[in-house]
């Protein structure tokens, strides 16, 4: 007779062949016999309906899904006993040892039976995690369920009884577990000895704290003399968990243990850290399955080119079901506005630290700043600084966003210190006529600034211009002020980057080069340098290893000063102008542009990433234009999760 389609595809058919008694085909399965014993760890005998021990205790086993007593296989399947007391997993026996039938596949006496294929460990493993997952939503029946009808279980039994006596606070109990647990932990021997006593040194802790926070000062003494002191380990930590002694009241205990007090959420900690110290076959790790639909989640999203957005580690944040896929046209590669206030070249443009704001300078001798709308990120003029004879070449915000100083070209010799609420000039500073001061960078705290030139002019000056220390004989290009506040890096003609200590005078290398660097930018955190070397494009470096990490591809650099930058959320990503008139666009990891912006129709000689809208970047260019980067004007919401849409979103342009 043809074979009919497995149990459990039917959907609870009453025109099922199989009864709720396990026989098939009207013939009566023979009580089993007695069947092995329970192997240590993963599945039992029975796997997809296969054969399992017929003893009470295998019963047991065979369907329990390790954490909390199942109920009994006749009230989970809602049918009727099955001979020899066996459980029934929806209208599937489970059988007698090795060669017994696990079903009867087809109608009437004779037929061939056949074995279900055996799971493979993999699917072990996956069965596993649901049922870790299920069981930590509450819904306990159906992980009994799960575990009696695929033959695994959820952890080892000793393992089981070890975590509840824990989360019971029976010290005494889990640590005789702990001789249970040892020869599960395939490791050589003095290896798996300096375990236990790690997890008995965990438990112990956890035992001392807690008769601390019930006032048993005498018992705790004697957990700490008596029992943690002869494990001689972590005896740093020993004189530590000592000075709690002294605590006055639960809550300086809990305080100064960083400790969350006797309870059910220190007790979990606790399993979470006893838990690592075991095999995965013996007790899963916590929270497995979120871990790793959340690691699936985060490498996704590394990958994704053009992810600029902020990072939420939460998996109620995203779709499981969809693969994570960002736009193009969500990302800054849009014209959104033209600034043409300017009348002349603008040689540089750079966003306030709150992003409220952006500052252009221009050859035709001005400053102006405009202000960004919050809600529609459009920019309108605010103020126009006016009087630098020489031109704007160079701008920097003070980190409070107060002052603004600018800079001029090779041969300007003064630099303007704005108050940008007031639009009044504070300080027009010139140590001499023949200096140059072309750069210049704020000390964190917002009361000094150190400024340089080609000339051999390093200078630190107040907010008052005056000169408070000076460095001779360095010729500087362009400047940064390390979070420090000490350490100032300096790019050289040398073809180098050092770094001025100003309070010890000290100076050391930190990046050498092969050809000229125009300008650096350095990332928030201080470990990046983003550098634009003459002939040679952008190069990344970290300051740290001292290593040149990546060059990226793409940009045509001459001998023109261009300005990249760091840019979106986090900072992953890299633009900059060029002198092939386009903005190009890097993720950080990538050394071929994600995106090359055209529209300009002159050098590209700057380019800032608003640092609070990651969405908006303006560039600056010897057109006279500045061009402020955003968006697809119009995105369909399917064309958010990654879909294609025919909608017509927008010029590049």
């Amino acid at each position: 007779p043809a074979a009919r389609s497995r149990p459990g595809a039917w959907g609870g058919s009453s025109s099922s062949a199989m009864q709720a008694n396990g026989a098939g085909g009207g013939q009566q399965q023979p009580p089993p016999p007695q069947g092995p014993a329970v192997p240590e760890l993963g599945c039992l005998g029975a796997q997809n309906g296969e054969a399992s021990s017929g003893s009470a205790a295998g019963e047991q086993l065979a369907h329990a899904n390790g954490l909390l007593p199942s109920a009994s296989a006749a009230n989970s399947s809602g049918g009727g006993s099955s001979p020899g007391g066996l459980s029934v997993n929806n209208g599937v026996p489970a059988a007698g040892g090795p060669g017994s039938a696990a079903a009867e596949l087809g109608g009437g006496g004779g037929s061939a039976l056949k074995k279900k294929k055996r799971l493979s460990q993999s699917d072990e493993d996956v069965i596993r995690l649901i049922g870790q997952h299920l069981h930590g939503l509450g819904l306990n029946q159906t992980v009994d369920l799960l575990m009696q009808e695929s033959g695994c279980r959820l952890e080892h039994p000793s393992a089981t009884k070890f975590r509840n006596h824990v989360m019971e606070g029976e010290w005494d109990k889990a640590e005789n577990d702990l001789n249970e647990l040892k020869p599960l932990v395939h490791s050589p021997h003095a290896i798996v000895l300096g375990i236990v006593v790690r997890m008995k040194f965990l438990l112990l802790q956890q035992k001392y704290l807690e008769y601390l926070e019930d006032g048993k000062v005498l018992e705790a003494l004697q957990v700490l003399r008596c029992e943690l002191t002869p494990l001689k380990y972590n005896t740093e930590r020993i004189h530590v968990l000592s000075g709690y002694l002294m605590c006055s009241h639960a809550e300086d205990l809990r305080a100064k243990a960083e400790w969350e007090g006797k309870g059910t959420a220190s007790r979990s900690k606790l399993l979470d850290k006893l838990q690592t110290y075991l095999p995965p076959s013996v007790m899963l790790p916590p929270r497995r399955l979120q871990n790793l639909l959340r690691q699936a989640v985060e490498l996704q999203r590394d990958r994704c080119l053009y992810h600029n957005t902020k990072l939420d580690n939460s998996l109620d944040s995203v779709s499981l079901l969809i693969d994570h896929v960002c736009s193009r046209k969500q990302f800054p590669c849009y014209t959104q506005q033209i600034l043409t206030e300017h009348c002349n070249e603008v040689w540089f443009c750079k966003f306030s630290n709150d992003g409220t704001k952006l500052a252009t300078g221009s050859k035709d001798t001005t400053v102006i700043i405009w202000q960004v709308d919050p809600d529609t990120h459009q920019l309108k003029l605010l103020k126009t600084l006016e009087g630098h004879a020489y031109g704007v070449s160079y701008i920097a915000w003070s980190p409070d966003d107060n002052y603004l100083v600018a800079c001029g070209p090779d041969d300007c010799s003064e630099l303007w210190l704005w108050n940008v609420q007031t639009g009044e000039l504070r300080t027009k500073m010139s140590q001499s006529h023949e200096d140059s001061l072309t750069s210049v960078a704020w000390n964190p705290d917002g009361k000094r600034f150190v400024t340089g030139g080609q000339r051999g002019q390093f200078y630190q000056c107040d907010l008052d211009g005056n000169l408070l220390d000076s460095w001779e004989g360095v010729r500087v290009q362009c400047l940064w002020c390390l979070s420090d506040g000490k350490t100032v890096l300096a790019s050289d003609t040398h073809q180098r980057i050092r770094g001025y200590n100003f309070e010890d005078l000290t100076d050391r290398n930190i990046v050498q080069e092969d050809h000229p660097i125009m300008s650096f930018t350095i990332s928030k955190n201080g470990r990046l340098a983003l550098l634009n070397v003459a002939t040679q494009g952008v190069h990344l470096w970290d300051l740290q290893d001292r290593v040149l990490v990546r060059k990226y591809q793409g940009v045509t650099q001459g001998f023109y000063t261009i300005h990249s930058c760091f840019g979106g959320h986090n900072e992953d990503f890299i633009a900059s102008g060029s002198e092939d008139h386009k903005v190009y666009i890097w993720h950080k990891r990538s050394e071929l542009p994600i995106a090359e912006l055209t529209g300009h129709t002159r050098t590209v000689n700057c380019v800032s990433w608003n640092p609070q809208i990651p969405s908006m970047m303006a560039s600056a260019s010897d057109d006279g234009t500045v061009r402020i980067w955003g968006p697809a004007p119009f995105i369909d919401n399917q064309d958010i999760e990654g879909k294609t849409t025919s909608m017509y979103i927008g010029k590049l342009m």
